[in-house]
């Protein structure tokens, strides 16, 4: 994406989403509490861009993935998809908006159903919305299988007669079929070998310049991130942190967070390294009872005072930071 973001308007807008899992107890299953899985979390994504989403286990990344395109309801919140709220539509009327929004999910395997044939699995999403006769959808499936390196012959077989990344290869067929405007990539790559994650990572990138697709890119790793994504949001204990280009996150990052992320990301040349660099230590808070104020402070080095009371609010403009001591201010 080359135009300033500043031009273009938003594909989807995120506003204040929040995912709360209730936590019952007792023989009337009595609500006790919340997981707080995303907690106030707010971005835009633009057309034709790659949006990755980083963090630990837990952040609330896939959670938030998957709220996008209303496989979870939010609690609160809203999802603006071409002047549609998501979070606030009924079933009926998301399905109508299906076809512009997919999702490729972690484990190409467990999505996929084991007695049926591939063709059949391609071809179900055109059927069920009634947009092709089964001859068209035929065709339409040689098609799709041929674009993601497949041979046609193979949809005769079955999932577990492919490897790994031919399974995702699958999946990422089954996303395509209904042409979406914006596709949830679910830590795509993290079950493959790294011959292989490089394979569909370039696949992902051809097709959406081919396409035109957007993404959101959800990953542990912080290497296929920099690959694919455009920009960078950054996500701890269910809120976001830091978003900025991908650049500005590994060249400039502001948020003591992403640099300690940083610092865990494999290099060349380790000694490379500043041997000075920091080290995050402790564990993450439960989500049930997260910290008051800044939620990091509780493994933050630089936390102060008003860390541990306040929470800070994510400002800037095209590079947005959630911290009280930004590394930029504190190097001043």
């Amino acid at each position: 994406m080359n135009m300033p973001l500043d031009q273009v308007k938003p594909l989807l807008q995120v506003k204040h989403l929040k995912k709360y899992y209730p936590i019952k107890k007792g023989v009337i299953s009595k609500t006790v509490g919340y997981v707080k899985a995303v907690d106030d979390v707010s971005f835009d994504i633009y057309p034709g861009e790659t949006m990755g989403i980083v963090g630990e286990s837990g952040c609330g990344k896939s959670t938030t993935g998957r709220s996008l395109v209303r496989l979870e309801d939010p609690t609160a919140g809203q999802i603006i998809f071409q002047g549609k709220d998501l979070a606030n539509i009924s079933h009926k009327e998301m399905r109508k908006l299906r076809t512009d929004l997919q999702i490729i999910f972690q484990d190409p395997y467990s999505s996929l159903n084991p007695r049926k044939r591939i063709g059949d699995l391609l071809a179900e999403p055109l059927l069920a919305h009634k947009l092709a006769t089964k001859e068209e959808a035929d065709k339409k499936v040689n098609e799709i299988m041929e674009i993601v390196g497949l041979p046609k012959q193979y949809k005769n077989r079955y999932p577990h007669q492919f490897s790994g990344g031919q399974r995702q290869r699958i999946g990422i067929a089954r996303a395509l079929m209904l042409r979406p405007k914006l596709i949830i990539c679910d830590e795509p790559v993290s079950a493959l070998d790294v011959s292989i994650q490089a394979q569909v990572l370039n696949l992902l990138k051809d097709l959406q310049k081919s396409l035109n697709l957007t993404y959101v890119f959800i990953a542990h790793g912080l290497g296929a991130v920099k690959y694919i994504s455009d920009r960078i949001t950054v996500m701890y204990l269910g809120k976001v942190m830091e978003l900025a280009t991908t650049r500005d996150i590994f060249e400039n990052p502001k948020h003591p967070y992403t640099e300690i992320l940083l610092n865990a990301y494999p290099i060349p040349n380790p000694h490379e390294r500043n041997r000075n660099q920091m080290v995050i230590e402790g564990d993450v808070p439960s989500p049930a009872n997260p910290p008051k104020g800044c939620v990091f402070h509780t493994r933050c080095p630089f936390a102060k005072d008003i860390c541990r009371e306040k929470a800070p609010e994510l400002t800037g403009k095209a590079h947005l930071v959630a911290c009280h001591f930004p590394i930029d201010e504190r190097n001043a």
